[in-house]
């Protein structure tokens, strides 16, 4: 940042802002599933914070920095601070950016990643291309839906789109419920509270669900001792541990969807590093399903199965 690019800023906003940025690019330790969150995006993001607008990290570097006032310079440092030692960027800001759409986010639920991008925009993809083109209107379930991403993504883009969406935390269904309402798609959106897929075990589903999307627990229960503090220490372990081998969930999504796909909808979920040719195997062996096939992110890991049910 400089003069020129923001006229309005004084030589003392200049200098924190560098001041400050430096800093974060000393100490910030940044994760690989938050490629959006770099030195620059994060100060701006608190910068934004620290003068009364809540933006997520992606909204704050498309926004003009305004000046501070001293009171707020002090709660920008303060932020970069807390930034420092560990709470997300998304936990201090309350905002993140998935599909294009600014959501709420808090604590209560797993912050939306970028890698989930691959299910969202698949499920949407499949359900103008392979659904809506031989109907007129669609019926989708999004479980562990956490703070509601995926159901809101789906139902922003498909107004055909009937959404019911579920998860087992309480806490993280009044947040979907939030972000259903902060987007105005409550005509659309249906937020339930119960396990996997419990909530939808009653005749008007049964054999009658042309979509099913879930971004399930993967992370081994072992392996969760391992991951960044970040993580297992600010966002709700029960959104992370799938169990002893990491499938614990996976296994059961497999098994309870079919009896909730019509013949020809399809299930979508996403899995752990490695866990794709298993699963797809796994989903092979039972035989309610075809059309199984992998999705992979930019490395060339598979992060998201696609299936048709039989």
């Amino acid at each position: 940042m400089n003069a020129a690019e923001i006229p309005s800023m004084s030589a003392s906003d200049i200098s924190l802002f560098e001041r400050l940025r430096a800093q974060l690019d000393c100490t910030l330790h940044m994760l690989p599933d938050k490629p959006e969150e770099t030195p620059d995006s994060t100060l701006r993001c608190l910068w934004h914070l620290a003068s009364g607008s809540t933006l997520s990290s992606d909204a704050a570097m498309e926004s003009p920095l305004l000046p501070l006032t001293a009171d707020q310079a002090l709660s920008l440092s303060k932020l970069v601070e807390q930034r420092i030692s560990g709470v997300p960027l998304a936990h201090l800001s309350g905002r993140q950016r998935f599909m294009g759409l600014e959501l709420l986010t808090s604590p209560e639920a797993l912050i939306p990643r970028r890698e989930t991008e691959l299910l969202a925009g698949a499920a949407i993809d499949v359900l103008h291309n392979r659904i809506l083109s031989r109907q007129s209107e669609a019926l989708v379930i999004d479980s562990c839906t956490g703070c509601g991403n995926v159901a809101v993504a789906i139902a922003h883009a498909i107004p055909a789109a009937r959404v019911f969406a579920s998860d087992l935390s309480a806490e993280a269904t009044d947040l979907a419920q939030r972000n259903v309402a902060y987007l105005r798609l409550g005509d659309r959106v249906e937020i339930m509270c119960g396990d996997l897929l419990q909530p939808f075990d009653e005749p008007r589903f049964h054999r009658s669900v042309d979509m099913i999307t879930c971004n399930p627990p993967y992370i081994s229960t072992k392996k969760m001792e391992t991951m960044p503090g970040e993580i297992v220490e600010f966002e709700p372990k029960l959104a992370f541990d799938g169990g002893a081998l990491g499938i614990r969930i996976l296994q059961r999504l497999i098994r309870d969807a079919s009896g909730l796909l019509r013949e020809g909808g399809w299930l979508l979920f996403e899995v752990g590093l490695g866990q794709g040719a298993a699963v797809m195997q796994r989903m092979s062996n039972t035989g309610n399903y075809t059309e199984i096939n992998g999705l992979s992110d930019r490395h060339g890991d598979v992060r998201t199965v696609i299936a048709r049910s039989c």
